[in-house]
């Protein structure tokens, strides 16, 4: 008894599905998850590897399928028949990918706008990260100040400053209101940081994979990234930018603490005042 090719096909396709959800959910590849912004980027990976998991088995297993199947058979020197077109097929491999491109378009830039990506980099205005999260939202990103990663607590106005110089190599981190100076940077645990960052040299980028914020500092141009730690430990600080000879030593770290730990070392690193 011979399968119907139509029965077949479907039975591919659906292992081909099961495969992407698989290869989206049970992989694994991403690094630990340490903020609150993460899930929005993992929600787009997952999206993109699922995709990228069909397409890679499918026309990997066409192609196999094709050199057995199709193969020239020993001795055969006739050529091969005239095939002219096939509407059927030129329509679904044109509308099938064109309906992928489309919907990773859309929810790529739903995600690029969530993080503030759409909001406008020269406003700089006077509001904190989340106020101004909050009002991009509701009126739009024209005159705000963009705040990439800009997610904050439900329910939680109160935001950290910290301003981020970066310069050939190094970053060094500077907390306005306690006037500290500090060669890593030390947060707790849910609450929202805002980092105000700026380059005096070439341009720098500012990534925390754990965070899956990624950012560059232009010379010239303050930028604001914001995120908000949930997990408590020790996380690598990379430049992702081509900065100079010493690039791959660009490198610091961020210190996540608990709201007590972190309070014990800002009162520890905080100068003394003369009276």
């Amino acid at each position: 008894m011979r399968i119907p090719a139509s029965i077949i096909t479907l039975v591919a396709g659906m292992a081909l599905v099961l495969a992407g959800f698989w290869a989206a959910n049970y992989s694994n590849l991403l690094p630990e998850s340490a903020s609150i912004n993460a899930p929005v980027y993992d929600e787009l990976f997952k999206v993109l590897l699922a995709i990228g998991t069909v397409l890679l088995l499918g026309m990997t297993g066409l192609v196999v399928f094709s050199l057995v199947r199709f193969r020239r058979k020993e001795g055969d020197t006739l050529d091969g028949p005239a095939i002219e077109g096939n509407l059927s097929l030129e329509l679904f491999w044109t509308v099938i990918p064109a309906v992928v491109v489309l919907f990773i378009g859309i929810y790529s830039y739903d995600i690029y706008d969530r993080m503030g990506g759409m909001a406008d980099l020269n406003g700089h205005g006077a509001m904190h990260a989340s106020e101004q999260l909050a009002s991009v939202r509701t009126s739009g990103p024209q005159d705000q100040e963009r705040i990439w990663g800009g997610i904050a607590p439900t329910g939680d106005s109160n935001v950290l400053p910290v301003e981020v110089t970066a310069l050939q190599f190094a970053f060094i981190f500077h907390y306005p209101m306690q006037n500290i100076t500090s060669g890593e940077l030390h947060v707790p645990t849910g609450q929202m940081v805002e980092l105000r960052m700026k380059a005096n040299d070439v341009i720098h980028a500012f990534w925390v994979p754990q965070f899956r914020i990624k950012q560059d500092i232009i010379p010239g141009q303050t930028t604001v990234l914001s995120f908000t730690a949930k997990k408590s430990g020790d996380y690598p600080i990379v430049c992702a930018e081509l900065c100079g000879p010493y690039h791959g030593g660009m490198r610091s770290h961020v210190v996540v603490q608990e709201p007590d730990g972190f309070d014990a070392w800002i009162e520890k690193n905080t100068p003394a005042t003369l009276s």
